[in-house]
């Protein structure tokens, strides 16, 4: 992901280019030289990191806290989340902590986990945990790939396959059965429990540290209209910004 070049200056970027194609979206031209090559856009990248301001606002931090299979937490983070992130990922960063109403306790060797919505939902929360911890970039689509799915347990395998091959299912279900997955989740369970206020219900949405009433209400109604109001640099053209009238880099019919 591009972090700093907000998409006021990918449209800059854009007004400067062929009709080259290339392999990675525009979100990604400029994340290394190679990509700016391919694509292009090698002098215009860095040109535009050259004239980024040193001062970079920061991005609009949001964590979900929230179980695999509760309704409310799969609805929101599959109609509300996923989307406003897509469409404004240079501008937001997403936190997300599978464990929401589980209890854990320790055994003296390993922490026991148990669900609101019995033991797939842990299965679940375990298997979402490893594959954040696994797979970088690519974790939050596979979630959204997972959660989107009538059943969130069997959809897992194919949802990795699908947006990160190179990772092996069963480096997942490694982590998930052993002390690795064990940890994560017991490190899910005290960031959960140190939440202030105590949370009471999920989906519980955090924005930049902190949680309101009215922060929850407003994220849930519309979380891009949100995110958008408190962006603090200068507005991206899919929060309502003036958008440039030509592009050289579109293939008009003329």
């Amino acid at each position: 992901k591009m972090n700093g070049i907000i998409l006021l200056t990918l449209l800059t970027i854009w007004s400067n280019v062929d009709c080259t194609p290339c392999s990675y979206s525009p979100s990604q031209w400029c994340i290394s030289v190679d990509s700016a090559i391919e694509c292009g856009v090698l002098k215009q990248c860095l040109e535009a990191n050259a004239t980024k301001p040193n001062t970079q606002v920061q991005p609009v931090q949001v964590e979900l806290y929230f179980e695999s299979l509760c309704p409310g937490c799969r609805l929101f983070l599959t109609s509300q989340l996923f989307p406003t992130w897509t469409m404004l990922q240079d501008i937001m960063s997403v936190t997300l902590v599978p464990y929401g109403n589980a209890h854990e306790s320790f055994d003296g060797k390993q922490y026991q986990f148990t669900c609101q919505h019995g033991e797939e939902e842990c299965l679940g929360n375990m298997i979402e945990t490893c594959i954040l911890n696994a797979t970088g970039s690519k974790a939050f689509q596979i979630v959204y790939c997972m959660e989107a799915s009538t059943d969130v347990i069997k959809a897992g395998e194919k949802c990795v396959a699908l947006y990160d091959p190179n990772t092996k299912w069963d480096s997942i279900m490694t982590c998930v059965k052993g002390d690795q997955g064990n940890q994560l989740m017991h490190q899910n369970a005290v960031k959960t429990g140190a939440l202030k206020p105590a949370h009471d219900y999920v989906p519980w949405i955090v924005i930049n540290g902190e949680h309101t009433d009215d922060l929850q209400k407003k994220a849930t109604s519309s979380l891009f209209t949100l995110i958008c109001s408190m962006w603090k640099g200068p507005k991206p053209e899919a929060c309502g910004a003036a958008p440039m009238k030509r592009h050289r880099s579109y293939c008009y019919d003329e």
